[in-house]
């Protein structure tokens, strides 16, 4: 039977290749360490936790919610972008909660892509950022990733040759996956642009508090003038540790921000009351568990980058995110990511995200999510070691069973 049209616009999985032999080695009782999918594997903070369960006592906040999310939550939105970035938002015009920043820009999407769209998007990225606007019917041209003076030459091209002119442009740092992080002049120049060819700006800037520098990332929308054209994603997911929870963030444009709620009124009721009061409690704090969480990563990377390197699998330190976007062995580079990948599970016991997933820039990379503790990162490594020191035998198996297939 054919696909329907928009799942047919949409490609493989590659994600679910490694899962399904991951699954299989579990189920065959091998312990697989899942550097995989960035899942956190920190537990959300008691207080925030104790709020929901306070909460979620009173019956009436067991009724339908509000799909832009409570005023409390709102205004504790916009009292973190005050705090952190200087940015004064209106918590009834320019912010709306979100399920997750992934739902955010998916909607959004939705609500402002007709057929045929161009956008500008990141190559390799997050796969929402590209996906959503395929499943709109949009059109994605792809642009480099690292936030440099190079950055701009393929946006100037892509304009010029782009029909219909681009509508939007995609801008994640810290990045996901490849971990790069812009800073505010580089953003200045992103708005100056977006301007001049009254191009839309679209941010994710989930990984706004998992930093490990002295300095920590901006938001496009300190950038003055910039609200005029831009909308920015938050989640809550790594910052506190609440992936399941469900709980992000689109604030910015009264435009923009406007089309995306009356989009989500017609989807969804909004999250549940009492997690939209925690995540509340969540955004009010002291910034003491965010703090936390930072070390833990931080920790967990500088091991990595050590461990792994020693293994002979070289590691660049990522300065943010929770994730190491790493260059595969280059004896096995040729093989591609999703190759390399799935013999780490079956040789290493160990999974991680080829970078195919996240564009065809990617390939030649994989990504380390830091979700496993300090032991197992390290007993990681010595799997890794193991099995490149058999790289030769490793290779030598793959193409006889090639050339057999």
């Amino acid at each position: 039977m054919e696909e329907f049209h928009k799942v047919r616009r949409l490609p493989p999985y590659v994600f679910e290749q490694v899962n399904r032999l991951k699954a299989a080695a579990r189920a065959g009782g091998a312990d697989i360490i899942d550097l995989g999918m960035g899942n956190p594997d920190l537990p959300t903070p008691k207080s925030i936790v104790d709020k929901l369960c306070e909460v979620v006592q009173d019956p009436r906040t067991h009724r339908y919610s509000s799909s832009k999310g409570i005023p409390g939550l709102r205004k504790a939105q916009a009292n973190y972008y005050a705090r952190r970035f200087g940015v004064k938002l209106n918590p009834d015009t320019q912010i709306v909660a979100t399920l997750g920043s992934k739902e955010g820009f998916a909607n959004m999407a939705q609500a402002i892509t007709a057929p045929g769209d161009v956008i500008l998007c990141p190559n390799p990225t997050y796969p929402i950022h590209a996906f959503g606007f395929l499943m709109a019917g949009g059109v994605i041209r792809s642009i480099p990733v690292e936030p440099n003076d190079a950055f701009f030459a393929p946006l100037e091209r892509a304009v010029r040759h782009s029909i219909p002119k681009p509508l939007a442009l995609i801008v994640n740092y810290p990045s996901n996956p490849t971990a790069h992080v812009a800073t505010l002049d580089f953003y200045k120049d992103v708005v100056a642009f977006a301007k001049k060819h009254e191009i839309i700006i679209l941010s994710d800037l989930a990984y706004a508090e998992i930093y490990f520098d002295d300095v920590p990332p901006p938001s496009v929308l300190e950038v003055p003038g910039a609200i005029d054209v831009t909308v920015e994603f938050t989640s809550m997911s790594k910052t506190f540790s609440m992936p399941g929870w469900r709980m992000g963030f689109a604030v910015g444009n009264e435009r923009l921000i406007s089309a995306l709620t009356r989009v989500k009124s017609y989807l969804d009721y909004g999250a549940f009351t009492p997690i939209q009061v925690a995540a509340a409690t969540a955004l009010n704090g002291d910034g003491s568990d965010i703090a936390e969480v930072r070390d833990i990563y931080k920790k967990r990377r500088d091991i990595m980058v050590d461990a792994f390197g020693k293994a002979g699998f070289d590691v660049p330190p990522p300065a943010a995110t929770m994730f190491a976007w790493a260059p595969i062995p280059e004896k096995f580079r040729h093989l591609g990511s999703l190759e390399f990948s799935k013999l780490l599970v079956e040789k290493a016991d160990v999974a991680v995200a080829p970078g195919i997933g996240f564009g065809e820039y990617g390939d030649e990379y994989v990504r380390l999510a830091l979700v496993e503790n300090e032991h197992r990162i390290r007993q990681a490594a010595r799997s890794i070691k193991k099995f490149l020191s058999t790289a030769d035998d490793t290779l030598h198996n793959v193409v006889t069973l090639k050339s057999a297939g």
